[in-house]
């Protein structure tokens, strides 16, 4: 959308550009090939500085005088009354009636567009024969007369249901984007709500079952077996724990509190090769931004489990990570030269269904390609 905005306003600028740009050739040929007296062509190069003033006071200089209708009649009302007596003044001037096409068009509308389009192309028809001609020239005048107007009347018409489909065209494309938008903040905030279930669900059945037990224990403790219930509520203790412990590893990775993704990735590859001994390389393409972290968290778990995955199966002798970072994407692949497998044979592993969950949580898609003896490619990508 930024580039056809920029675009957009190039090809303004350009079309603004030409009507200064036809009065100053036209000029410069009038000044070259007429016979006209002294007098004449002084008076000649007034009204031509007089249509650089007109345009460049009502339209070059004041842009936001272009939404009022009243003032843009006066603009366009002026330029014909300029185009008239310098047009039929002398014919080289015959050319800068576009001028009057290019402003007529932009800034009117409806039935007046057309008819100041059709009577520009009338006085260009007689700024051609140097005024009304005679007699004998008369059917030639008309019948030239009539094919201008038709002509500039149906390229008026033309570009403006160009214009008008371009316009639309924006609209959906700006709704489009707006759209995306809200599909990626809907996305976030089920993700975030997909969370707080988990992390209700592992609560209950963990750290809540866990210290009802250890009251439990406490509680039903006598003279006779504290000692033992006391050892059951300590085993109890450090066992919920653990359990807080890897809840909060699941919400932050200690690799990410460190450093940005790619460090973070540096680190969990490093340790992955150390600890099976398969050398990983991991490649970074385009500028590494910061990102929300409920996408870096992705991203690094899904490492993570491809490299898990690798370790289980694969017998791999080498492994690849690059992390891309595009436009309004991030991708995340994992290679490895393994032993690969069958796509279309089922599965009762959690690896791949977890990976493309978590993904799929951020509005993202996992694609894996594999082949018996060909090994594993694993590829994520989320909105950046």
């Amino acid at each position: 959308m930024a580039a056809l905005d920029r675009w957009e306003r190039r090809l303004g600028a350009v079309a603004h550009v030409i009507p200064y740009f036809v009065l100053t050739v036209t000029t410069v040929l009038y000044a070259l090939f007429t016979t006209h007296s002294a007098a004449e062509r002084w008076f000649t190069y007034g009204v031509v500085a007089f249509g650089y003033a007109w345009m460049a006071w009502w339209f070059t200089l004041h842009p936001a005088w272009r939404g009022r209708t009243d003032l843009m009649a006066v603009f366009i009302g002026g330029l014909v009354v300029f185009y008239a007596v310098l047009g039929l003044r002398e014919h080289w001037f015959g050319a800068v009636s576009y001028a009057v096409y290019v402003f007529a068009s932009e800034v009117l509308r409806g039935r007046w567009m057309f008819f100041v389009v059709a009577l520009t192309a009338v006085l260009a028809a007689l700024s051609l024969f140097g005024g009304y001609p005679a007699s004998a020239e008369a059917p030639a005048f008309w019948l030239l007369m009539v094919v201008f107007v038709v002509l500039a009347c149906t390229f008026t018409y033309v570009g403006h249901v160009t214009t008008e489909q371009a316009r639309l065209r924006k609209e959906l494309l700006e709704e489009n984007e707006g759209l995306h938008a809200q599909l990626l903040v809907q996305a976030h905030e089920a993700g975030v709500q997909d969370e707080r279930h988990r992390l209700a669900g592992e609560i209950h059945d963990t750290l809540a079952q866990g210290l009802t037990g250890i009251i439990t224990q406490l509680s039903a403790a006598t003279p006779v077996d504290w000692e033992r219930r006391v050892a059951v509520a300590a085993g109890l203790a450090r066992s919920n724990l653990a359990e807080a412990r890897r809840s909060v590893h699941a919400l932050r990775p200690p690799a990410l509190d460190s450093g940005a993704l790619p460090e973070a990735l540096d680190e969990v590859a490093s340790g992955w090769s150390t600890v099976y001994g398969v050398p990983v390389s991991v490649t970074l393409t385009g500028a590494a931004r910061a990102m929300h972290p409920e996408v870096e968290v992705a991203l690094l778990r899904t490492a993570q489990e491809a490299l898990a995955n690798v370790a289980k199966h694969a017998a791999a002798s080498r492994v690849g990570l690059t992390l891309s970072y595009m436009e309004d994407v991030v991708t995340l692949d994992v290679r490895d030269d393994g032993v690969g497998f069958d796509l279309t044979s089922p599965s009762s592993g959690f690896g791949l269904p977890a990976m493309r969950h978590r993904v799929h949580r951020l509005s993202g898609a996992l694609f894996v390609e594999s082949e018996p003896g060909s090994g594993t490619a694993i590829s994520a990508r989320v909105p950046a």
